[in-house]
């Protein structure tokens, strides 16, 4: 087998690691993103069908080594390199020599990604990975075969395993369609599930769908949706509980478990107040599960197209 969309990319830009989504991993930060061409699963909703769903040669615009890639993340500042667009795993060779070079360079790797991957590829693949985002798309079967061609259960061994096995920063986003994937009864169940597999630190991102691809007749998300899955999630215990795709100062920003202070607030992908000491919170010294360094980054939410080819 060989990967044809190997060296290739639909584009290169660069991206407020908030925008990933992921808000424990270095925030503030700007980290170069870039994708291929084609996917692991067919999801009627998807929100980057223009690049997951085409043939590769009408979007594979750029192209770039491993090793230039590393470089160009440096030159621009960013601290790190993101797979993301479309679903790494397809390109899992060339994600891996980008994650080699990255660490030659200092520079960190995220992955974006549905986790859709078997238990034999999963040691490689995240062995090279230093922050995922794992897309959990629903919390029943029926809505993996209906609306992906897929299967849950792959995803949440996925998630189990970033979780228990290794040290890869995890984050998880669903993506709440109404009418689908949004009824209280199955955000309870999940967040059962979360809390008793992944624990109360592991960030959880519920973000608002617009109507796409093959779900064009559907109304987007109402934010009363997000915010009371928002409060599902916490009456489990759960401690870092995040809306997006709308603008939520509370349910956008990270505060403190333990105190109640705000600790790094958020509008959309830009940073106002941060109150953190490293990873300890500067009112009552509460420590904060993340990737954090001295400071925010100063990178301030902007979207900036970059050509390595």
């Amino acid at each position: 087998m060989v990967l044809t969309t190997y060296g290739r990319s639909s584009g290169f830009c660069i991206d407020p690691i908030e925008k990933k989504p992921l808000n424990h991993f270095l925030p503030g930060t700007s980290v170069l993103s870039f994708g291929t061409a084609g996917c692991n699963l067919g999801c009627r909703f998807c929100q980057n069908w223009d690049i997951s769903k085409v043939r590769e040669f009408d979007r594979l615009s750029d192209a770039a080594a491993p090793e230039a890639i590393a470089a160009a993340a440096r030159r621009h500042g960013c601290r790190s390199v993101a797979f993301t667009y479309n679903d790494p795993v397809v390109f899992a060779e060339y994600a891996l020599d980008v994650a080699r070079a990255c660490r030659d360079q200092d520079i960190k790797t995220v992955a974006v990604t549905a986790g859709y991957i078997t238990a034999e590829a999963r040691p490689e693949f995240f062995r090279a990975m230093d922050a995922a985002n794992v897309d959990l798309k629903a919390f029943t079967e029926d809505f993996y075969h209906q609306f992906c061609l897929g299967q849950l259960q792959p995803v949440l061994d996925t998630l189990a395993y970033l979780h228990r096995e290794t040290d890869v920063w995890l984050e998880v986003t669903t993506l709440l369609i109404p009418g689908e994937n949004d009824s209280p009864a199955e955000i309870d169940r999940a967040s059962d599930w979360f809390a008793a597999q992944l624990g109360s630190d592991v960030p959880w991102h519920f973000t608002a769908f617009h109507p796409d691809f093959k779900m064009l007749d559907t109304p987007r998300t109402p934010p009363d949706t997000l915010l009371h899955a928002r409060q599902i999630a916490r009456s489990k215990g759960l401690r870092f509980i995040y809306t997006g795709n709308v603008q939520d100062r509370a349910g956008g920003s990270t505060w403190c478990p333990d105190c109640g202070s705000l600790l790094i607030e958020r509008n959309w992908f830009e940073i106002g107040e941060y109150n953190l000491a490293g990873n300890r919170c500067k009112a009552c010294g509460g420590q904060i599960a993340g990737i954090f360094e001295g400071g925010k980054g100063q990178w301030d939410g902007r979207r900036q197209a970059v050509r390595l080819g």
